[in-house]
């Protein structure tokens, strides 16, 4: 008697389910069972160690050494970060091995003219190479990070060439610097490869000394001027700031870069971008600072 289609269909699909039931009596479908607590496992050690209600729009906790992430928050957008370009800046002038000891002016085309940004250095006024820097890093003042970029050896042509081939050495993908201030709204990275940059900048002795000293006298045009470190966190209680930079523009909003040793003795990196003033900056820095305090160190 010919077996229609219907009873074949149903012979065949018995015969899997048979074959299914005989595998799990087997234990051969046992295998992503067991493998899920694996994956929980390494997804709770890539987890980051505290999560923090922060102003800033993108940020980024990072342990030193270990690389590992602690917090973040939109960390690989790509937005403006104002005067955290200085710390790029720097490494450039110091990349070039120009002469920190040289006498270099301040000119008209040091000006800011796209900001209007005040400035306690006078057209013509002359210093050091070396208090340049220290002004641009330290007090974050912009005709001298724009008069250490006009006179690096081989003029502003040579500072673009230098950047952009720092860029790449540093394996940037996300980072465009377009001018030596940050005031331009084309200089953007993230949070993420500010870390990077500012692990680099750290490896400069210079630099972590001159952006963390809380004050300093500079001698222009011959005379001990007294400025202030832009970031109110140098100096307090609480952490041992190794490396900082603030930056502001209307366009990035408040920013910070600071590489620190907190009370348990951890090294960490911390990014700020896009916070929206000065005090939620100050508040973000603090909560991070606390919540650190609290976790646990790694390993």
């Amino acid at each position: 008697m010919p077996v229609s289609s219907a009873s074949r269909r149903l012979f065949i699909t018995t015969l899997f389910r048979l074959a299914a039931a005989a595998a799990l009596g087997l234990g051969l479908l046992a295998a992503p069972a067991q493998a899920k607590p694996a994956r929980q496992a390494a997804a709770a050690d890539s987890a980051p160690a505290f999560q923090l209600p922060v102003n800033a729009r993108h940020a980024l906790v990072l342990e030193n050494g270990s690389g590992k992430v602690l917090m973040a928050k939109d960390a690989d957008t790509q937005v403006p970060i104002a005067s955290l370009t200085k710390l790029m800046t720097a490494m450039v002038v110091l990349d070039a091995k120009a002469d920190l000891k040289a006498r270099i002016r301040i000119q008209r085309e040091d000006v800011d003219t796209l900001k209007h940004s005040p400035s306690r250095v006078p057209v013509g006024a002359h210093m050091t190479r070396g208090a340049a820097l220290q002004l641009a890093l330290m007090a974050s003042d912009n005709r001298a990070a724009a008069a250490l970029a006009r006179t690096l050896p081989g003029g502003p042509s040579a500072f673009e060439q230098a950047v952009r081939a720092k860029i790449r050495a540093l394996g940037l993908t996300r980072t465009e610097i377009a001018e030596p201030t940050g005031l331009s709204a084309h200089n953007r990275s993230t949070a993420a490869e500010m870390a990077k940059i500012a692990a680099a900048a750290a490896r400069y002795p210079q630099i972590s000394k001159l952006s963390s000293d809380v004050k300093e006298k500079v001698l222009i045009n011959g005379r001990p001027v007294e400025f202030r470190n832009t970031n109110r966190l140098v100096g307090r209680k609480g952490g041992d700031i190794r490396l900082s930079k603030t930056g502001y523009t209307e366009e990035a909003g408040r920013c910070l870069a600071l590489r620190l040793k907190d009370k348990t003795g951890r090294d960490v990196t911390v990014v700020l971008l896009d916070a929206d003033g000065s005090a939620e900056r100050l508040a973000d820095a603090a909560k991070i600072r606390k919540s650190l305090e609290r976790s646990p160190k790694n390993g």
